[in-house]
């Protein structure tokens, strides 16, 4: 064949080889129109999380209205509505569920076993029983994890150098929270360490507050330490006025409590899981297996002060904590 006929072999043999050749995801379904479903014990559709998934939904390709649906439901600290809320998401047949808190995980992992769960503000999935590795968690559940449990201590000792004459400490917690045991293994650790009694208060729902606060206000706690937990995100607003009424210094562990006028949070970023999370909604949409891909975990804990509500509170943040601080609130 002269070099003339095999140049204009070309195109035709590249056409040709399009016509054969095996199609993306993207291509096999022109106008696809992909369904995620998300489901979370507090963190409401409006919040800095979700944001963040659904803008790095958008970096990948994925906008809502054009080839993305998100079914969304929050259980709005209710632990108890979540199986019902999985259920409803299961019959509208997502490609993937989106899914954070430990409790909401549960919920849909007893609803599922062959939709794709991706985990985004869940903390400890292996610890909890959720998968059996991080490295290959099998099954169809994989994600993001938003804890790592062995730190759980820490929260506790940078309360104590906040308040370096703190001998005993309120904890609010949730027996109901599969999550919350390793966290108060480990805070009990560093209580005997640092020489601090522990006052463990079992906040399973909203109802379980007043109750909670009256234990406080009888045992007059030189600070409060509130455990990750979607009941006490999703009703931060007593929690927080009734630090601040009894000038309680309290650590949290979502930056949304110090924003919202908490002294203190240590842990990591909620916003970055979720946008993580998106990756892996990606990497499934493209056709991957949720139980190939492993876990990613928290690596980043972030110490966040607001001396503004110190000021308030008439506590002097020692210097050197301050300095330490990822973010301070003026």
């Amino acid at each position: 064949m002269s070099p003339t006929r095999r140049r204009a072999a070309g195109p035709l043999t590249v056409a040709l080889a399009l016509l054969v050749a095996p199609l993306g995801p993207e291509a096999q379904a022109p106008g696809k129109l992909w369904r995620v479903g998300v489901l979370t014990g507090s963190v409401p559709r409006l919040s800095a999380p979700f944001r963040a998934l659904e803008q790095r939904l958008g970096e990948l390709g994925y906008v809502e209205g054009r080839n993305l649906a998100i079914e969304f439901r929050t259980a709005s600290g209710r632990a108890e509505r979540l199986p019902a809320l999985a259920a409803e998401l299961i019959v509208l047949r997502p490609d993937v569920l989106v899914v954070a808190s430990t409790q909401a995980v549960m919920a849909a992992k007893g609803a599922t076993q062959t939709i794709p769960i991706v985990l985004a503000g869940t903390g400890d999935p292996m610890g909890t029983g959720i998968v059996p590795s991080l490295a290959r968690p099998g099954g169809n559940i994989t994600g993001a994890s938003l804890l790592n449990v062995e730190l759980s201590g820490k929260g506790l000792q940078l309360l104590k150098e906040a308040v370096p004459s703190a001998t005993r400490v309120a904890v609010l917690w949730n027996s109901g929270n599969q999550l919350h045991s390793g966290i108060r293994a480990a805070t009990e650790a560093a209580a005997a360490t640092l020489k601090v009694r522990t006052d463990m208060l079992d906040v399973r729902g909203p109802n379980d507050l007043p109750r909670a606060f009256e234990a406080m206000g009888r045992g007059r706690p030189d600070g409060l330490l509130v455990f990750p937990d979607s009941v006490t995100l999703a009703h931060r607003k007593p929690i927080l006025e009734f630090a601040a009424g009894r000038r309680v210094p309290a650590m949290y562990a979502f930056i949304e409590m110090v924003e919202d006028g908490g002294l203190m949070c240590y842990g990591p970023s909620l916003a970055e899981n979720f946008r993580q999370g998106a990756g892996y909604v990606d990497k499934i949409l493209k056709g991957a297996k949720p139980g190939d891909l492993p876990i990613a975990q928290a690596t980043k804990f972030d110490l966040i002060i607001n001396l503004r509500t110190a000021k308030t509170l008439g506590l002097s943040i020692p210097q050197a904590l301050a300095l330490r601080a990822d973010h301070v609130i003026q």
